[in-house]
């Protein structure tokens, strides 16, 4: 490789490094998990020891190499595999996109909520956001699946409470986002928050079991044993 070439994609390692570490990632060595393809570094979560993400870099004016991110994909079968948390650097949030949809076609691929992309724009391209974690699209029933088991946990834990307290919708929202790297307004078509909770509604309302029969649908949730209440869609409950 000619070093100028080296040299440039040194910096966007170093790029790339930086830019985690100013959003609450640290460097770490080489850790004993298994994975398909070598990653060009190891990260972890600040504060939480246990949470360490293997970094892919996409090189500055080239694409991955062929077959590289499907036999990563592919290995989340492997019984080896400890997790599939993964953080992929690329140029832009198309390239995001991209990728994405690679991973996600990638026959045997095991895709789960902890694959993060993360944009970081080329040298000297300019870009108003900078790096940043790019939010993704999904289908408005992955949104409900979400959005149901996130508001499952945060009921559990108001139950749990000492204090009385009450379920937070716009918490969910930020949790589905920084959680799970979904764009939830985008995925289901819409420009604000209010309007997403209103057809996440409308979704948690149709989607069951047996049309008709509200003791089917899987989005309703058990308030009391009995009584006309006993079950109501999370977004009324």
């Amino acid at each position: 490789m000619p070093e100028n070439r080296e040299g440039v994609e040194s910096d966007r390692l170093r790029t790339a490094e930086s830019a985690l570490k100013r959003l609450g990632y640290a460097r770490v060595s080489r850790t004993s998990r298994e994975t398909e393809v070598e990653p060009a570094f190891w990260v972890q979560e600040a504060g939480v020891p246990r949470r360490t993400f293997p970094v892919f870099v996409q090189p500055e004016g080239a694409v991955e190499p062929a077959g590289r991110l499907e036999r990563w994909a592919a290995g989340g079968g492997s019984a080896r595999a400890a997790s599939r948390r993964a953080i992929f650097v690329v140029p832009s949030d198309h390239e995001a996109d991209e990728t994405w949809a690679r991973i996600a076609r990638t026959p045997g691929a095991a895709i789960e909520s902890e694959v993060s992309f993360l944009v970081v724009p080329p040298a000297g391209r300019a870009s108003p956001v900078g790096p940043h974690f790019h939010l993704r699209v999904v289908a408005p029933k992955e949104v409900l699946r979400l959005a149901t088991g996130v508001v499952v946990g945060l009921f559990r834990r108001a139950r749990d409470s000492e204090e009385p307290g009450q379920v937070d919708f716009e918490e969910m929202l930020a949790l589905i986002k920084g959680r799970f790297g979904v764009d939830v307004p985008r995925s289901l078509g819409v420009q604000s928050d209010e309007d997403a909770l209103f057809l996440l509604y409308q979704l948690a309302l149709r989607d069951s079991y047996a049309p008709g029969d509200p003791g089917a649908n899987l989005h309703l949730l058990v308030l009391k044993p009995t009584g006309p209440a006993a079950r109501l869609p999370w977004f009324a409950a």
